[in-house]
C-alpha cells in the first residue's frame, strides 16, 4: 500500500503522547486522529496520512459497529475502527484496510 504525500501546511498544533488526540499506530509510524484527518509527522512538517488505493482486507470476518471493542476514529466522511495495528473501514460489503 502507497500512501500519499499530502502536507498539511496550515497545521500549526504539535501532536504529541499528552496533545489529546487519539494516537493510531500505524505501520512505522503513529497518527494522530484529529477534525476528522489523520496527521503523522514527516521530516519536520505534518502529513495527511492517507492511502493510495483502495485495499480490502481479506479474510476479516469481525463486524465492526457500536460496541464491538474497538477503537472508533473519525476519518472524514466515515468511521474507521482500531484493530490489529489496522484502520479498518466499511466498504461495499468488505472491509478496507486504511
Amino acid at each position: 500500500m502507497t500512501t500519499l504525500h499530502q502536507e498539511h501546511d496550515s497545521h500549526t498544533h504539535t501532536h504529541g503522547p499528552d496533545c489529546g488526540h487519539t494516537r493510531v499506530q500505524h505501520g512505522d509510524h503513529v497518527d494522530y486522529a484529529h477534525d476528522g484527518h489523520l496527521h503523522r509527522e514527516h521530516q519536520g512538517h505534518w502529513v495527511e496520512c492517507e492511502s493510495g488505493g483502495h485495499t480490502a482486507h481479506a479474510g476479516h470476518d469481525h463486524r465492526h459497529g457500536e460496541g464491538c471493542g474497538h477503537a472508533r476514529v473519525q476519518h472524514g466522511d466515515h468511521v474507521d475502527y482500531l484493530h490489529d495495528g489496522h484502520r479498518h473501514a466499511e466498504h461495499a460489503g468488505h472491509w478496507d484496510d486504511h
